[in-house]
């Protein structure tokens, strides 16, 4: 028995992690726009209604099918580390990582810009059509997720006495909004307004008033604001020292959002594609190349050979993410190699009948393995006790969640056959502090980036740090298929793995597949600060089968057991063979819906 109907229609269908983005999105069919452009009015919803999670000021990974083209487009929208970014510039500093929050690790916002690129090169509707609901929410408010109150109150001391622009945003009279509280954001609506006023001054066309608003947030008043701020302050940050930022207008100014192939690979009849190793999207398709030699069908859904199968897959597949991925631009990041059938052969020749307890990135092309130091640092308990929240870089309040990161998705499918997907992310309100003027702080995708030099993921200035976030669209003969995200950081491609498995090997509806338990491993670094390193452990649902997860026990997996449905937040858009549009949406957490019509 599902808790949530598999929904179908003959419009389009719109899936994201916020009932009220999905409404948006919705919204948009009824004004004659495109799967394009109810994917951008649910992510500019969401930068408004979970600011514990994303805003304009972080970064997106989009995946785009157009109708008919039988191919895939990556918008890239990870913005690069400023110009004077430089591993010597963060060592002078006495740091031997980058911090998880504050000024020092942003990076230019990347989301804004790549949701405009979207609206161009594929939406049809006006762009003041597309921001309208957000303006809306911003401005009259909407009701506080409790998630986000939580994250608020832990950090109330903070937002008064030190980031006090995050305060005059977030707090009400100086105490944090209740769980639920109608919040509103008039400042981020004045900023929204401005660029829409902007655009619409262009003149009437469309594409020039979306390059009006692209220049009025990378070139005009946002930058300015930005660089006017960041040009003199200084905040206290996770190192619990003031420290200033490196980021420049000039920085925003030089930048776009790229569009790209994307990284592809075949698996049982579909075509997978993902976002480059900037991303950490690759590691989905390394999984699927690994498993395609076992008969996971014959194992079972849920049983210990698929879990311990699935998990020592994972973990070789990560340990490549490490020691290999990063800015293509950058670097010689051998993707070729790494998705090779002999390399993958030899990888998966490593997998035993017992849980592996080191960390084994390969040697492609003969190409000699470096992992990164990792300085597990688990700090003692701080005082004020908000310093303890800086530290850690994920957007969660940790005394509250075993989660180890979280963010957002939007997914939508029209009926002609347009698909989009994404997984907005970065600039939440425990990042950074909110720039005066703009309603949004900036996003600290730095951290992610390491100070070891020589590395694919070294910190440099003009690259971008490898980010964790990585949505996924699915191609049946060039035809769209499916399209799917979820929330999780650094789980996000183990989550989603296995929801396509249970889809495709299993044969559950997209609807079921979300629905079955789910399971990861933390063997892998952790891309947040601060980076930690858990051999052979392994996070399951309580709902999980007992007999598995003791089987689990015995080949040497250190099996935790997490609350039952807590796991992954996955959304899915698709297209029947029929020509219906599909939305299904992750029960766990009574937040993200599914609309179709």
């Amino acid at each position: 028995m599902l808790f949530r109907p598999e929904l179908h229609g003959t419009r389009g269908a719109v899936v994201s992690t916020h009932w009220l983005a999905s409404t948006a999105g919705m919204s948009m069919y009824d004004k004659g726009g495109n799967a394009f452009d109810a994917a951008a009015a649910a992510a500019f919803v969401i930068q408004v209604v979970e600011p514990h999670l994303n805003g304009p000021g972080g970064d997106v990974p989009i995946l785009a099918h157009r109708a008919g083209s039988g191919e895939a487009d990556v918008i890239c929208g990870q913005g690069p580390m400023p110009r004077a970014a430089s591993v010597e510039a963060f060592r002078a500093r006495g740091l031997a990582v980058i911090p998880g929050s504050g000024l020092l690790p942003a990076v230019v916002p990347g989301a804004f810009g790549a949701w405009l690129r979207l609206l161009k090169e594929y939406g049809v509707l006006r762009l003041a059509d597309v921001l309208e609901p957000a303006i809306g929410y911003a401005q009259h408010g909407y009701p506080l997720l409790p998630k986000a109150a939580a994250m608020i109150a832990a950090l109330a001391g903070l937002f008064r006495d030190e980031w006090t622009e995050s305060g005059r945003t977030y707090l009400r009279g100086g105490v944090a909004p209740r769980p639920g509280e109608r919040v509103s954001n008039p400042v981020l609506a004045r900023c929204y307004r401005r660029i829409v006023a902007e655009a619409e001054a262009a003149g009437r066309d469309r594409e020039n008033q979306i390059d009006a608003a692209t220049r009025a947030f990378y070139e005009g008043f946002v930058a300015e604001a930005v660089d006017t701020y960041l040009a003199k302050a200084e905040e206290i940050d996770a190192t619990g020292r003031r420290n200033g930022g490196l980021l420049t207008g000039d920085d925003m100014a030089a930048w776009r959002p790229g569009l790209e192939r994307p990284v592809s690979a075949d698996y049982r009849g579909l075509t997978v594609h993902k976002p480059g190793p900037w991303s950490q999207g690759p590691v989905f398709l390394q999984q699927l190349a690994l498993l395609e030699g076992f008969d996971l069908a014959g194992m079972g859904p849920g049983s210990a050979d698929y879990m311990h199968t699935v998990i020592e897959s994972a973990k070789l597949a990560f340990a490549d993410r490490e020691a290999w991925y990063g800015d293509p631009a950058h670097g010689d990041v051998p993707l070729k190699e790494l998705l090779a059938p002999d390399y993958t052969g030899a990888r998966r020749a490593l997998i035993g009948a017992e849980a592996s307890g080191t960390l084994r990135p390969g040697a492609p092309g003969g190409r000699t393995p470096w992992l990164p130091p990792v300085l597990d640092g688990e700090a003692a308990p701080a005082r004020p006790e908000w310093l303890g929240e800086l530290e850690h870089g994920i957007p969660a309040v940790i005394k509250l969640t075993a989660a180890k990161g979280d963010t957002c998705c939007v997914t939508a499918t029209d009926a002609a056959g347009n698909m989009v997907v994404a997984t907005p992310s970065g600039g939440w309100l425990k990042s950074s502090p909110v720039v005066p003027g703009l309603g949004f702080p900036l996003g600290t995708r730095g951290q992610m980036a390491s100070l070891a030099e020589g590395h694919n993921n070294a910190l440099a200035p003009g690259k971008r740090p490898r980010t964790t976030l990585s949505p996924t669209l699915v191609l049946r003969e060039g035809r769209p298929y499916l399209a799917f995200g979820t929330p999780g950081g650094d789980q996000q491609d183990q989550w989603t793995l296995g929801f396509f498995l249970h889809h495709v090997e299993f044969g559950m509806s997209p609807q079921a597949a979300i629905e079955a338990r789910t399971f990861h491993t933390d063997h892998v670094p952790t891309s947040f600060t601060p980076r930690q390193f858990r051999p052979r452990a392994v996070v399951a649902e309580r709902g999980c089968d007992p007999e598995a997860v003791a089987e689990l026990r015995r080949r040497g997996h250190e099996v935790e057991l997490a609350e039952d449905y807590s796991l992954s937040k996955v959304c899915a858009t698709g297209l029947t063979r029929d020509g219906l549009v599909l939305g299904a949406a992750s029960p766990r957490g009574a937040q993200a819906y599914a609309v179709a019509g």
